[in-house]
């Protein structure tokens, strides 16, 4: 199966500066997005140290040992950049006055034959459209996603909430922190999108669903989402990562019965 990639971001229409940061790997099918946050310029910081941290060791590890390790090592090793990432973002913080309480989202996805793993810290978000059919496969680490699992607020009422951009976990804020990483299988087909919140708080799902089936280039999609997003408002920076999955499915074969017809 060969993949098609696709990255774009942009600053949006009201802010002056560019705190999403993206990293495309497609030799080794490595893509990262970041939405940093903190004052000055501290979450552009963060978000740009954190994919350029994942892109230079995990992208190293990967063309080593990519295409003979397992899915365990390779869920082992992005723990293990994520780890050390976080931390190298958490000590700058403290020990840079300008760069205090800084920290930042993450969608990080390695593509392999045997799947999709997907890994994500924060609100910041992984979609699959199949079929076109869009599903949203990771689950943002927020207080507002906390009271909707909790029962305390309705779909509807969400969508109106001042709590919507409080995440609870998020890379370089603390001298530890848990990737959220699952796999997901691969389909021929398939179109994988990571975003930012300035493309998810903007756009409903069933819009960008759309853009995505009415647009077979991936750069005329990408595009086609950020002026949604600008259109809608652009209250935010706009990070998107788009990535297709090319190739025949494998086939059933015939079952095997010894029994005569069935």
């Amino acid at each position: 199966m060969s993949l098609e990639f696709f990255h774009i971001t942009d600053v949006g229409r009201a802010r002056d500066n560019n705190e999403d940061s993206v990293s495309v790997e497609p030799a080794v099918g490595l893509a990262v997005l970041a939405d940093g946050m903190g004052g000055y310029n501290a979450g552009e910081v963060a978000s740009q140290m954190l994919t350029s941290f994942i892109a230079t060791e995990l992208g190293r590890w990967l063309e080593e040992s990519g295409a003979h390790a397992s899915s365990g090592d390779v869920r082992r090793a992005m723990d293990i950049c994520v780890d050390n990432a976080n931390r190298a973002i958490f000590n700058a913080a403290n020990t840079n006055p300008r760069y205090a309480g800084m920290g930042t989202t993450l969608v990080l996805g390695v593509f392999r034959e045997d799947g999709l793993l997907l890994g994500h810290v924060g609100d910041s978000r992984g979609y699959r459209l199949r079929n076109n059919q869009l599903a949203q496969i990771t689950r943002d680490h927020s207080l507002l996603q906390e009271q909707l699992d909790a029962g305390l607020l309705t779909p509807e009422e969400a969508a109106y909430s001042s709590n919507k951009n409080l995440v609870t976990r998020a890379v370089g804020v603390e001298d530890t922190v848990m990737l959220e990483l699952h796999q997901h299988e691969m389909q021929p087909g398939d179109i994988y999108l990571f975003c930012s919140d300035g493309l998810s708080d903007m756009i409903e799902e069933a819009a960008i669903a759309q853009l995505l089936i009415s647009h077979p280039s991936l750069a005329e999609a990408g595009q086609a989402l950020v002026d949604a997003a600008n259109e809608a408002g652009g209250r935010d920076n706009i990070a998107i990562v788009l990535v297709r999955a090319e190739g025949r499915a494998k086939p059933e074969g015939r079952a095997w019965w010894p029994f005569g017809k069935r």
